[in-house]
């Protein structure tokens, strides 16, 4: 009862200012006005206030509103444990595929799982200039890159 008069004086103060405002030739934003003043009748008028009103002293819908927030809750661990694995849905799916498949590599394979013949050897020159950059290529290689 409260909320229904509460909103209908809020349309028409919202009537009013759109009044006042269209007398100061400011036609666009009267009507404007006019639009969102009405909006609060309107709800009064489809019950959407009164409903709103039950919902909110209702132990039932806020116990609702708790179990929605624990399936999101939930929903949003499960996306998050998902990323961390590495991958989406369609990398696993593709690998799932090249799986199937012998002698495929997966899409996201490391160097270190394809074949030995597909790396190109080093020239023995290149190594003696790369001398400095022995103890870097060693850990790079300890690690597979």
């Amino acid at each position: 009862m409260i909320a229904e008069t509460v909103c209908s004086a809020v349309s028409a103060a919202g009537l009013g200012i759109a009044i006042v405002t269209a007398y100061r030739k400011r036609y666009l934003a009267a009507v404007r006005v006019a639009a969102y003043s009405l909006v609060p009748i309107g709800l009064v008028m489809t019950g959407v206030v009164e409903w709103l009103a039950d919902t909110a002293f209702s132990p039932t819908a806020w116990a609702g509103f708790g179990v929605l927030g624990l399936a999101w809750v939930l929903f949003m661990t499960t996306r998050a444990v998902e990323r961390r694995r590495g991958g989406t849905r369609k990398e696993r799916r593709a690998a799932a595929r090249a799986a199937d498949r012998p002698g495929t590599v997966a899409p996201a394979a490391s160097a270190p799982s394809l074949a030995q013949g597909s790396r190109p050897a080093t020239r023995p020159e290149q190594a003696s200039r790369d001398d400095d950059f022995s103890d870097i290529e060693a850990i790079l290689k300890k690690h597979g890159i």
